[in-house]
């Protein structure tokens, strides 16, 4: 364990002027604190504060920060109170201190809904203070060190979390050596066997070919001196995880993989990167669309240098970062580089940025979620995205995540612009919306009045902002539609039973349904969340029992013109209960397709061939064939008491298939009949309790589709 006089000796390097007494009080109190506690490795459990104060003080961070480090785990772990921290250390350690124990308490690796809530929270705690983050990363940076002392189920849920949630966090806040560091960490515990072979493969290499870092170092640093430029050159092989994680991204093998070297150019002068570009091009060839100018335009998060990538020395492709010395400090800290010191005194780092102004612009992206999972999807898209930059026709900049289509650029500029794209024109040419976004291209948005956004975009866009405002657009614009046919389907229910679909019905229904009122009620039955028997069985329970007459197949759906006929899309089988649309094909009349079918997207282009349609409300026979594809156990007996289980649910199984025959499993490929959309789930309910189906899930084939 470090002692007292050596973690303050760490302070005293960068900050002179530390408090030295108030650090060694908060030691002494934090070890007291922690007497007779221990680690899971048999170690002092006090090791563990001072190691996480001892990784924040390579952050050069100031003495509250290092004095919350040793106390951070005191009011949960110990008897220590916020009062008695308060009175000797003052309100600010204090609040540090209660703010590291609040989100040590979030479990954020439980259920989505739970998570994204503590997600919020987190969040909440960065704006208060962003030095509650720093601590919080070094602390998982430290168990994560140590995590072999724990049991294994504890280490895969442990790394799984940080995969997940804090190395991109600490990579969002700018502090890439942590990221790289974590995720090498979580990859030995998560995939061992990978992390081992591409270690084997390196060192393979080496031996093949030389030190190649060496020597791409010493051509990088002759080529600076024959231009007059000081600088310090390093070079890197990368981390294994950014290795397997390109590998798994391009699906293909280590020997193909080009950029596996990094190198970094840091200049005395910030005017000297663009000569270190200028020597090493001319030097090496550059590899095309693989640059990145982020001096010119910076990270969010302050991070600023030029990527290059060039085919060097026997055509290996290395990536080189160039930056000056205060933007390397800012890449190294992020966010953290505010609150570093040098020489006793807060830094004036240029390029370091206000955490408050960084912190807002996050929380404001994500305020339009309206629902918990639409949060997360805002967070997770913003923690792991890279950016591009592209211009509008008037030179003006926007900021997007890699994978940015024009209809992101359009709600980037207003939401208006986006509710009104049709088009756009990307380098003064025409292309599609889904068109993914490159740096430095320039986007030109096309409106046109009284145009929607459409539910495709939803698959088209990719940032939290466009996806919030399309399904906010959606919402209004369904609504009035739903509103409209599920009071035309309760009259319908109703009227069938005898009784009228009145006010006061609907809205005891609506309160029998637990719903807001009978509006809600409505817009749930016009989009097939809930029947129309549901509604009239919750009023009229004993009615709805007697009518019970099936709905003749022949006009299960409504919406075809007279004398149309239909038939279900083998592709998505859709069945009652399921939103679907009609595609008319000549001579065949008009093939039924779920909603969410991908063969949709074929005709986009052909919207005179869409027809509007729904499933009759009602109890429909059981004819409805869908296909599930199942895995299971190959053992005696198995395999009849799936065909046992399925006709106790009152579904026929028509046909079956074996896709794939093993000495343990089967899968299977069974069509069954059902009802409608809650009978095939009931089905599937009863398979997947069964202890020997290891998976289940309904089949879905695109290729099979009408000529």
């Amino acid at each position: 364990m470090i002692e007292v006089d050596d973690l303050i000796q760490l302070v005293r390097n960068y900050n002179p002027n530390t408090d030295e007494a108030k650090i060694a009080a908060a030691y002494a109190y934090g070890r007291e604190m922690h007497v007779g506690q221990m680690r899971q490795s048999g170690e002092e459990y006090f090791t563990h504060p001072v190691a996480v104060a001892a990784i924040l003080t390579e952050q050069q961070l100031d003495d509250a920060t290092i004095i919350t480090a040793l106390l951070h785990d005191t009011i949960e772990d110990t008897k220590a109170t916020y009062s008695e921290i308060q009175e000797l250390f003052g309100t600010e350690v204090a609040e540090l201190v209660d703010g590291v124990t609040k989100l040590t308490n979030l479990q954020l690796s439980s259920s989505e809904t739970k998570q994204s809530e503590n997600f919020r929270k987190l969040f909440m705690a960065m704006s208060k203070d962003m030095r509650v983050i720093l601590i919080k990363l070094a602390d998982r940076l430290h168990n994560m060190r140590t995590i072999k002392a724990m049991r294994a189920e504890k280490q895969a849920q442990k790394a799984r979390e940080t995969m997940d949630i804090f190395a991109p966090l600490a990579g969002r806040m700018g502090m890439q050596w942590m990221r790289e560091e974590l995720e090498d960490l979580a990859f030995r515990v998560l995939n061992p066997d990978a992390r081992n072979s591409i270690i084997r493969r390196f060192v393979m290499l080496q031996r093949e070919t030389g030190d190649v870092i060496q020597k791409i170092t010493h051509d990088i640093r002759t080529e600076l001196e024959a231009e007059g430029i000081e600088a310090d050159v390093y070079g890197r092989a990368k981390k294994p995880y950014s290795i397997w994680r390109k590998m798994e991204e391009k699906g293909i093998g280590f020997s193909r993989l080009s950029d596996i070297y990094g190198f970094r150019v840091i200049t005395r002068q910030d005017a000297d990167c663009y000569r270190v570009l200028g020597a090493i091009h001319r030097r090496w060839r550059a590899v095309p669309e693989r640059f990145k100018d982020y001096i010119s335009q910076p990270k969010s998060n302050g991070y600023r240098s030029i990527h290059t990538t060039v085919s060097g020395r026997d055509a290996k492709r290395v990536e080189v970062q160039i930056r000056s010395r205060q933007m390397h400090d800012v890449a190294e800290s992020g966010v953290a580089a505010h609150w570093s010191y040098r020489d006793g005194v807060r830094t004036e780092n240029p390029f370091a940025i206000d955490p408050a102004k960084w912190i807002s612009g996050l929380a404001e992206r994500f305020s339009n979620a309206e629902d918990h999972d639409e949060f997360l999807e805002h967070v997770k898209l913003e923690m792991y995205s890279d950016q591009v930059f592209c211009f509008t026709p008037k030179g003006a900049v926007e900021k997007l995540p890699r994978g940015a289509t024009p209809l992101d650029f359009a709600y980037a500029i207003h939401t208006r612009i986006g509710d009104s794209c049709v088009g756009a024109k990307v380098d003064g040419l025409r292309v599609p919306l889904w068109t993914r976004l490159k740096n430095g291209q320039s986007v030109e948005i096309i409106t046109a009045e009284g145009q929607r956004p459409q539910a495709t975009w939803l698959d088209i866009a990719v940032t939290g902002r466009a996806r919030a405002a399309i399904r906010r657009s959606l919402r209004v614009e369904d609504r009035d539609r739903f509103v409209k046919l599920g009071r035309e389907l309760a009259r319908v229910a109703f009227d069938h039973i005898g009784k009228r679909a009145t006010e006061k019905t609907l809205q005891r229904a609506a309160v029998q349904l637990g719903l807001a009122n009978s509006s809600e009620l409505l817009a749930r039955l016009g989009s097939a969340e809930l029947s129309a028997r549901d509604a009239v069985s919750t009023v009229f329970p004993e009615l709805a029992a007697s009518s019970g007459d099936e709905i003749d197949v022949a006009r299960a759906v409504v919406g075809l013109s007279p004398g149309q006929s239909f038939r279900r899309a083998k592709c998505c089988q859709p069945v009652p209960g399921e939103r679907i649309v009609g595609i008319t094909y000549r001579g065949e009349g008009v093939v039924v397709h779920g909603i969410d079918c991908p063969v949709l997207s074929e005709y986009e282009e052909q919207t005179d061939r869409w027809v509007d349609l729904h499933w009759h409300s009602g109890r429909h026979p059981a004819v409805h064939t869908v296909t599930i594809n199942i895995t299971i156990t190959n053992d005696a007996g198995v395999l009849g008491r799936m065909c046992t289980l399925i006709g106790q649910q009152g579904a026929n199984i028509s046909d079956m298939h074996f896709s794939d025959k093993k000495s343990d499993f089967f899968r299977l490929l069974i069509d069954i009949d059902v009802r409608d959309a809650e009978h095939l789930h009931m089905v599937m309910n009863a398979l997947e309790v069964e202890e020997n189906v290891a998976s289940l899930k309904r089949h879905r084939d695109p290729s099979r589709k009408p000529a």
